[in-house]
Formats: C-alpha cells, structure tokens, sequence
C-alpha cells in the first residue's frame, strides 16, 4: 500500500510531502494507523548524515502511537481498536542471547530500526512521519488508556531511552540522581527519577529553565556555566545520566561522582568524547552508555508512567511545521518535545 509521509532527499534539503510503500500484512503483522508522532533529536542527527550514510529518500520517526487497523492471521497479542506504539526499533534475530534475555535492543546481530535500516526482506525501513506503518507483532507496545493520547509518542523513545539506564542503576529512595540538560530527554528523566523515589538534581547550562525542572520533580538545580557548581556538588551523585548530544568536559562531570558512581551516556554527539581515566580510578567510578530498552521493560515503562501519571511536556504541530520545528530544536526552542499530528500529512 502507498500510504503519505515527509521525507527528506539528502542531508541539506528539507522534508517534504511525498507516498511511502507499507508492506502487505502478513501472518505476524499489525496495521496501525499512525495518530501521532515525537520529533527525536536522533531524526535530524540521522537526516543530516551526522550519523554515517542514510539511505535517501527517508522518512523517519520512531516516536509512534496509534491505533491497530488491522492484524495478521497469527497476531494474539493485539486486536483491531487497540491503542499502540512503536519506538526505535520493527525487528531483531529474537535467536541470540541478548534478545532471549529480552534486550532486543542489543541483539547481537543488529537490531533492525524503525527507519533507515535494511529489513529482513531487504527493504529499506521507512519510520512514523507518515499515516500508517506495518510492524511485526512482537514490537508493537500497548499504550495505556491513562496517558494522554497526544503525549504518548515520546515515551516510546525519550521515555524508555532514560527509564533504562535509571532502572538498571537502581535509582531510587536513597539515591543521589543527576540530569545532565533539560530537553526532550532530560525532563523525561528528571519525572521518572522523581517517581522512583531517587532525589534528582539538573545540571543545565543556565536557570533559565528552573521552574519548571523543579515542577516536574526536580529536588534541585544548579547552572554548569557557574563555576562554583562543580566545587559545591563534588563527589555528590550515585548516578548521573548525560542527555546532551554535545561534547563535555566530562572530568568536571565525573568529578562529581561518589564512590560507586556512574555516568550514563544516552545522548549521543557525533564527535569522540576524550576521557582521562585517572579520572575513573578515584572513587571506582564508572562510565557508560545506554541505547534504548528491550519490548519488555518498553512496556514496563509506559505501565510505570500510566501507575505515576507521567507524560511528555508536548507542542503539537501539523507537518508543514516539520522543519521549522527541526530549528527549533536545535535552538533548544521547544518545551519539551514537538509531536506531529498524524492527521496533516498531506498528499505529495
């Protein structure tokens, strides 16, 4: 089926209205009919060729709600009506051991992207700027009825993006948690932390968006342009999860890890970040990386948010706004994600 969607044709153009080709249906397949989708840091990182070759023409977005259209003979675990998601990845092997333990995010022969990645049957994925998208069962998310529909999308990629590598550390009563930017993904962090337990701080440029961090659940907040900032809170976090995807200093930041510390990358510049590791020697500290969560504690996170009342902080645009927003955020103009509506992508 040919379905309309916005593209970009190289890394310098804009994207524009154009038809995209779904697969049929088949056996394991569910139909959705796209209502929303999240604007990602990662789609313009990925447009502009910031990230390696891109297969033009392509449509991206993997910040996806929307309700099932139709399922295939052998779907069980959705039906016609239900409201579902999809995020950052359509397939994997399900074979190695990665995603038998459930981390189909690393799966070890490469997960298969919900855009710009080869599919099993050697078409190219095409993502969720567009009206509808066939997804193999086992990726489709189901969306709690609690969260607001046009808020939805971004838990799929900014939620589970921060709620795994906070999971995984253990944020919680007792523990220190630092929020290193408050954007798309950072106040996503900074309320699920809070819903954890753990006493969160933001470190951001400036005070200019204290208000509403310390709204969201934000215990304290500190300017990393004041010097002062990284005297006054050494050696003061259990966990620090880095949004940024903007090279750092990162000595000041893992100077102010505690014993047992970790910093988690999940924003992710294209430019090699250098590290002095005498840095990590003092206090046993550690530095990691954390993409995205398995299928499992995906809808482990979207079940947490509906139990929490947790959503994006969202500004719904039509998609002749696309590009325009796409400056936006790389002006930090937006509170806190952009999310498409669905319903404008027009005919090309």
């Amino acid at each position: 089926m040919h379905v309309n969607a916005y593209a970009a044709s190289s890394a310098t153009s804009p994207l524009e209205p154009t038809t995209i080709e779904r697969r049929d249906v088949g056996p394991k397949d569910v139909l959705i009919d796209i209502a929303y989708a999240g604007i990602c840091h990662s789609d313009i990182h990925t447009i502009r060729g910031e990230w390696g070759d891109v297969p033009y023409p392509l449509t991206v977005g993997h910040e996806i709600v929307g309700t099932v259209a139709e399922v295939g003979s052998e779907v069980t675990s959705h039906k016609v009506g239900d409201r579902v998601g999809v995020g950052c990845m359509v397939n994997s092997c399900r074979e190695c051991e990665n995603c038998l333990a459930g981390e189909e995010q690393y799966c070890e022969k490469g997960n298969i992207g919900t855009y710009g990645a080869k599919d099993v049957d050697g078409t190219i994925t095409q993502g969720g700027y567009s009206e509808k998208i066939v997804v193999d069962e086992h990726f489709v998310l189901r969306v709690p009825e609690s969260i607001p529909y046009e808020k939805a999308a971004p838990l799929l990629c900014a939620g589970i993006t921060t709620y795994s590598p906070l999971n995984h550390w253990n944020a919680g009563p007792g523990k220190k948690v630092a929020v290193v930017g408050l954007g798309g993904l950072g106040h996503m962090a900074v309320k699920i932390a809070h819903a954890m337990g753990a006493e969160v701080t933001v470190l951001s440029q400036t005070l200019s968006k204290k208000d509403d961090g310390l709204k969201m659940g934000a215990d304290h907040y500190y300017a990393t342009k004041d010097d002062e900032t990284f005297d006054k809170l050494k050696k003061s976090f259990d966990l620090i999860i880095n949004t940024v995807s903007a090279p750092l200093d990162l000595k000041q930041y893992l100077g102010l890890l505690a014993l047992n510390g970790t910093m988690v990358n999940v924003g992710a510049p294209p430019e090699p970040l250098p590290i002095q590791v005498f840095t990590l020697f003092t206090n046993r500290r550690s530095f990691a990386g954390s993409s995205i969560g398995g299928i499992r504690e995906t809808q482990e996170m979207l079940d947490f948010c509906a139990e929490n009342g947790i959503a994006p902080e969202t500004e719904l645009i039509s998609a002749d706004q696309i590009n325009e927003a796409y400056e936006r955020v790389l002006k930090s103009d937006v509170r806190y994600r952009f999310v498409i509506d669905a319903k404008t992508f027009a005919p090309a």
